[in-house]
């Protein structure tokens, strides 16, 4: 039995991408490939609102991540952390033989302008890393103020993850000034895990010219020079770019401003839900995520039991991550996604609470 996917990710994928995924292989040095991977980083670029290079990486976000890492951090970096995946990213800095600090916020706060001023002011970092949507804890930072902040500090790279917030609400890259934006599919874009996406300002490039031991698989100046050919240094995964050309058809098709205005009210209607059922939303307002709901368990339920429970109907829940598990619990509300969607799992929801 197929479990309905309402996790944080991967989440459902519609049965049209998944037939994009048949369409027949081609070779990735052949010119029909170039076509098609000049067509998804155009696309990209205009979701984006980006001049800058886009590249696609045949890996998941956190392969992205690490790169930006290894080609970007020269001098010492600044990680600003406030859930597990931010956490994880400070020790991927240090693994990668980086000088590197971590400034911490509380699990369910947001990284905010003040905290990213104050470090950048010491003068000590050329590169910072940031978690826009902290799924661990459905945060959303501030990005826009924290933008402003950053243009204060001409020579300080910044690495931006949008993993679970980029096509979800309107993230413009160039105007905010992110040099390195990274992302996986397999959140809002609503498709299989397995390609990366980023991008490169120049400054990005520069940086990388001048930073050694960037490896091969993710080094910027790869593709840098795979782009001139519409291309990647390494195989794609072609198949998910099949993918990503049609759902970059369909979000477009949708219109922009239709699919953010989509996302936030099933944001709306997730959160009335869990508070009108007894339950808290962990971050406070402004700062709740677009893409997932985290309520915390009120009531004191025995999450691990709905999750069973829910498993057996056919649905995939999630009832918190690391620290947080049994404490609060997550709802995806992105990618594909309707309303209709979040009233199955609510209705089921009800019924089990009853029970109890």
């Amino acid at each position: 039995m197929h479990k309905k996917l309402y996790i944080p990710g991967p989440i459902e994928v519609s049965p049209e991408i998944l037939e994009a995924m048949a369409t027949p292989m081609i070779g990735h040095r052949m010119p029909e490939y170039a076509r098609l991977h000049k067509g998804v980083t155009d696309k990209l670029k205009r979701l984006m609102s980006t001049k800058e290079k886009v590249f696609l990486s045949t890996s998941s976000a956190f392969g992205a991540m690490e790169g930006a890492v290894r080609n970007l951090v020269g001098k010492r970096c600044a990680n600003f952390c406030n859930g597990a995946f931010s956490d994880k990213w400070h020790n991927v800095t240090l693994a990668c033989g980086k000088e590197a600090d971590a400034f911490k916020a509380e699990w369910g706060q947001p990284i905010t302008p003040e905290m990213v001023d104050a470090a950048l002011a010491t003068g000590k970092y050329d590169a910072i890393t940031l978690i826009h949507n902290e799924t661990s804890t459905g945060t959303m930072s501030p990005l826009a103020e924290i933008g402003q902040v950053l243009k204060k500090y001409p020579d300080v790279v910044s690495i931006i993850d949008t993993v679970s917030s980029m096509s979800a609400l309107n993230i413009p890259i160039d105007e905010i000034g992110i040099d390195c934006c990274v992302f996986g599919v397999q959140k809002a874009f609503a498709l299989p895990p397995g390609l990366a996406v980023f991008t490169a300002s120049e400054k990005a490039l520069e940086r990388a010219k001048s930073v050694p031991g960037r490896g091969y698989y993710f080094d910027f100046l790869e593709f840098l020079a795979a782009d001139e050919k519409d291309n990647t240094p390494s195989t794609p995964c072609i198949s998910l770019i099949y993918a990503m050309d049609l759902q970059l058809e369909r979000i477009f098709a949708e219109g922009l401003e239709r699919r953010f205005q989509r996302h936030q009210e099933m944001a709306d209607f997730m959160r009335a839900w869990a508070v009108q059922q007894g339950f808290g939303i962990l971050p406070a307002e402004p700062y709740r995520s677009v893409t997932l709901t985290c309520a915390t368990n009120e009531r004191g339920v025995d999450l691990a039991l709905i999750k069973k429970q829910l498993g057996e109907r056919g649905i995939a829940f999630d009832d918190g991550y690391g620290k947080l598990k049994g404490k609060t619990f997550r709802v995806a509300h992105m990618g594909d996604m309707k309303l209709e969607d979040l009233k199955q799992i609510t209705t089921e929801l009800e019924g089990l609470l009853q029970g109890l």
